[in-house]
C-alpha cells in the first residue's frame, strides 16, 4: 500500500478526521484520538498505528517493524517501510487500531457520535446565568483606619 491507499482506507472508518501535524505527519483520528500516523517527510515513508499488547510484541520481532518513537508505551508500532506488512495484514492492523481507539472512547460519546448529535465536534457546555446578587457596601480596614485617624486628629 502507498500513502494514498492508506489515506483512502483510513477515511472509510466512521467519524474519522485527517490532519497534518508535527510538520508533515498525516494523522488520522476518531473524536480527536489518533489511530494512524503516516510520516510524509521520511524516506522511505513510514506509518505507525496502535495494536494490542500481543500483536505489539509479535510485530516488533519482525524485520522492518519497530516500537513507535514516543508511543511504544501505548503499544504503537512503526513500519520502517510501507511494505513491511502485506497489504491485507496492514488493513487488518489499521482496522484493529481504529477499533482499539473507538472502544476507549466513553460510551456516552460513542452514542453521541453514532446518533449524529455530535456534528463532528464536542458541544460546549451550556452555562446558566448566575442569579443577580444584592450589592452591599462593606467597609474595609483602610476606610475604618482613615475615619479613626481623622477622629483622633480632631480630639
Amino acid at each position: 500500500m502507498d500513502i494514498e491507499a492508506i489515506r483512502q482506507y483510513c477515511l472509510r472508518f466512521p467519524h474519522t478526521t485527517e490532519i497534518v501535524q508535527w510538520g508533515a505527519d498525516l494523522c488520522f483520528k476518531v473524536d480527536g484520538k489518533l489511530f494512524v500516523v503516516a510520516a510524509m517527510e521520511m524516506v522511505p515513508q513510514r506509518v505507525s498505528f496502535k495494536c494490542t499488547p500481543e500483536n505489539f510484541a509479535e510485530l516488533c520481532e519482525r524485520p522492518g517493524i519497530i516500537p513507535a518513537p514516543y508511543m511504544a508505551r501505548a503499544q504503537w508500532v512503526n513500519l520502517e517501510r510501507l511494505n513491511a506488512l502485506p497489504d491485507s495484514e496492514l488493513r487488518e492492523m489499521i482496522s484493529e487500531s481504529y477499533r482499539l481507539v473507538w472502544e476507549r472512547l466513553p460510551m456516552k460519546r460513542r452514542v453521541e457520535l453514532e446518533s449524529g448529535a455530535a456534528a463532528g465536534a464536542r458541544r460546549p457546555a451550556v452555562r446558566k446565568p448566575k442569579a443577580a446578587s444584592r450589592k452591599t457596601s462593606v467597609k474595609t480596614k483602610s476606610s475604618v483606619k482613615t475615619k479613626s485617624a481623622k477622629v483622633g486628629r480632631r480630639g
